[in-house]
């Protein structure tokens, strides 16, 4: 299979990078790192071992890049609105568009500007992080949940996830829903909260007596949500188990809080606008939440 990585950042560089050094036919869609990358490739150091791709397939544009049978998206989904365009001249029929980004509604909303997509959702538990141009550092885990959103070529989901696996990829596959309200549980109080209050970490919030009670009753409004949005494989267990891989992390610094430092644009919407949205129209509220989303909404508006 011929894959497109759009978006050769901490996440996009970390999974392309591993199939590209399986001998996968890799194409990766850069940006500000494109002029170092062609000359120099791509470095990841990773704790499960650091390697380095002298050449990899560079590209600017994907006006030259060839038709794929997947294209893994991994840019902000503050520049949704450009995929339509951007992966026009990359996808055939039957290609596999794999949405690897945090939130809720994405593919639909892809679906409505490219309804004969076939559309995956991806979600990383990792920790990765561009720190230089073309050089991806990897600290913590990797697992990537893959949920199909209305993909109905299972023989290529199947060869992907299989190709996935070869190269050392952690993915697994559950249900689309399941997939993204459970990354939502995490995301959603600790993503923000570390933006919010300019934690270096996850973990130095929940080390925190007074933050930890109120993290903890964040994941809890989340999980309230997803089960009115009829999520089921979820209940409040769920948020211990989220703590708990938040006290194994080493010092990380979320996105968000990453974007924030660096006066970039905060991805609210799909985070915390639609979420709130959905689980509104189903009756749920989530006030602490709400409460969170409307500090960004000021933070992020100050940092223009």
């Amino acid at each position: 299979m011929k894959y497109a990585i759009i978006g050769t950042g901490a996440i996009g560089g970390y999974y392309g990078g591993l199939l590209a050094k399986a001998g996968h036919d890799v194409h990766f869609l850069l940006h500000s790192d494109y002029d170092h990358v062609s000359q120099h490739g791509l470095q990841v150091d990773s704790c499960d071992g650091s390697y380095h791709l002298c050449h990899i397939n560079a590209y600017n544009s994907t006006a030259q890049m060839p038709v794929c049978d997947v294209v893994i998206v991994a840019i902000k989904s503050i520049a949704n609105h450009l995929l339509p365009q951007m992966l026009a001249p990359i996808c055939h029929p039957d290609t596999l568009v794999l949405l690897i980004q945090n939130g809720i509604g994405l593919e639909a909303d892809l679906c409505k500007a490219m309804p004969r997509a076939q559309l995956l959702g991806g979600v990383a538990y990792i920790c990765t992080l561009k720190n230089a141009p073309g050089h991806i550092t990897h600290t913590f885990n990797g697992l990537l949940q893959v949920g199909n959103y209305n993909c109905h070529n299972h023989e290529a989901l199947a060869r992907m996830m299989a190709d996935f696996a070869a190269s050392g990829i952690k993915a697994k596959e559950m249900p689309y829903d399941e997939m993204r309200w459970k990354k939502a549980v995490w995301n959603m109080p600790f993503n923000g909260m570390t933006a919010a209050v300019g934690a270096v970490s996850a973990g130095s919030l929940i080390a925190n007596e007074s933050m930890a009670p109120i993290i903890r009753q964040m994941m809890l409004e989340v999980i309230g949500a997803a089960r009115a949005c009829g999520v089921k494989g979820i209940d409040e267990s769920y948020a211990d188990k989220m703590m708990d891989m938040t006290h194994r992390m080493p010092q990380f610094a979320s996105s968000m809080k990453f974007d924030r430092d660096h006066h970039r644009p905060m991805e609210l919407y799909y985070l915390y606008r639609r979420p709130l949205a959905e689980a509104r129209s189903r009756g749920a509220d989530m006030p602490l939440i709400a409460m969170l989303a409307a500090e960004l909404e000021y933070i992020d508006a100050q940092s223009r």
